[in-house]
């Protein structure tokens, strides 16, 4: 199984980016997946996360109306569209899959995810 994150890049304050994350070697369209960053210095956090159908979605407060996650099964792929990015967004980002027994409960635990992709750096410049 492998997760492969892309998109990130240099950008303005106030710019915007997608980042894609794309599964292989197993079908994700029953499994949850999510978004986390690591800043420098700080903990990895949650971002987003989105159920297999995508009708559920989660959002950490920082990023709640700037960002947004989605997903197309048929492509087997999760996507971060991220907006009015500030200079705090800087860090990298990281897509993961939920556990078979995920609950919704402890959407920002790390344990909740089985796997993790490799990570694109988003560095936002003020």
């Amino acid at each position: 199984v492998q997760l492969q994150a892309s998109g990130g890049g240099l950008v303005q304050a106030g710019g915007s980016l997608r980042l894609s994350c794309a599964a292989s070697g197993r079908t994700f369209s029953s499994y949850v997946m999510g978004w986390f960053r690591q800043a420098p210095g700080k903990e990895r956090e949650l971002v987003a996360a989105i159920s297999g159908t995508g009708s559920i979605t989660y959002y950490a407060d920082s990023v709640k109306g700037r960002f947004t996650i989605s997903r197309d099964n048929g492509k087997n792929s999760v996507y971060l569209q991220i907006s009015s990015l500030k200079p705090e967004d800087t860090a990298i980002y990281y897509c993961a899959v939920g556990r078979t027994s995920f609950n919704w409960v402890g959407v920002k635990k790390e344990l909740n995810y089985d796997y993790w992709g490799q990570g694109t750096q988003v560095t936002v410049s003020s």
